[in-house]
């Protein structure tokens, strides 16, 4: 909820939720995902990776363990560009607490 806050966008604004493929049996999303009543897609590590150059953090440390230099800003720019089309940016760029990691992407529409 602090990443949409700092976004000044609500969940009524959220259009999915997506993550890595490996964490497709990961309870938290899962759970979250039907709390917040939206689909969850999970993206395999080859087209997140393809991402990597439009991260803000990316971290190899990360990739070592998920394929890619950073999960939740690639699958944020992936999934909103595969649902609305167009190019997508990130609206507010990875968040880490103790439980979760957040991004938020958003569709460019040109003036």
């Amino acid at each position: 909820m602090q990443c949409l806050a700092e976004a000044g966008a609500s969940l009524d604004d959220l259009a999915a939720l997506a993550s890595s493929e490996a964490k497709a049996a990961e309870p938290g999303l899962i759970a979250l995902a039907e709390r917040l009543r939206l689909p969850l897609y999970f993206l395999p590590a080859d087209i997140l990776v393809a991402e990597d150059m439009r991260l803000s953090q990316p971290s190899e440390r990360v990739r070592e363990v998920a394929g890619s230099a950073g999960v939740a800003e690639a699958a944020a720019l992936v999934q909103i560009e595969v649902l609305f089309g167009g190019r997508a940016a990130l609206l507010i760029d990875k968040r880490r607490s103790a439980g979760a990691t957040c991004a938020l992407a958003c569709i460019l529409h040109e003036a």
